[in-house]
């Protein structure tokens, strides 16, 4: 997934909005933090992730999954955008979407994805 792939599908979310955080991509949804591109590494940051989820996926892809110190305490995971899948990046943008978007947005991006 390129830079520019990665962005189409963060910004496709209702409410995402585009801002900067520690000079790279950081996007947020009603005033919270949605993800972010770490530039160092090529990597977004995952939210939402439970430890346990995190170490299967790490495991299972190690060349996309990842982690550093500063992030072990937190439920999240890395994953480097060039060997991430972007229909599994929107589906773990749209799990923490779901918890931080206006409950409203979320009814709406209901009806309007019911098929």
């Amino acid at each position: 997934m390129t830079p520019e792939e990665m962005d189409a599908i963060v910004m496709a979310f209702p409410g995402a909005e585009k801002g900067v955080s520690y000079g790279s991509p950081a996007y947020k949804v009603n005033g919270k933090f949605f993800t972010r591109l770490r530039r160092d590494d090529g990597s977004m940051v995952l939210m939402d992730i439970s430890f346990d989820e995190r170490e299967m996926l790490m495991e299972a892809e190690p060349q996309t999954f990842h982690l550093t110190a500063h992030y072990k305490d937190y439920p999240c995971v890395l994953a480097r955008i060039e060997s991430l899948h972007p229909g599994s990046f929107r589906n773990f943008l749209e799990r923490r979407w779901r918890k931080i978007a206006p409950k409203k947005l979320v009814k709406d991006w209901d009806a309007a994805n019911a098929s």
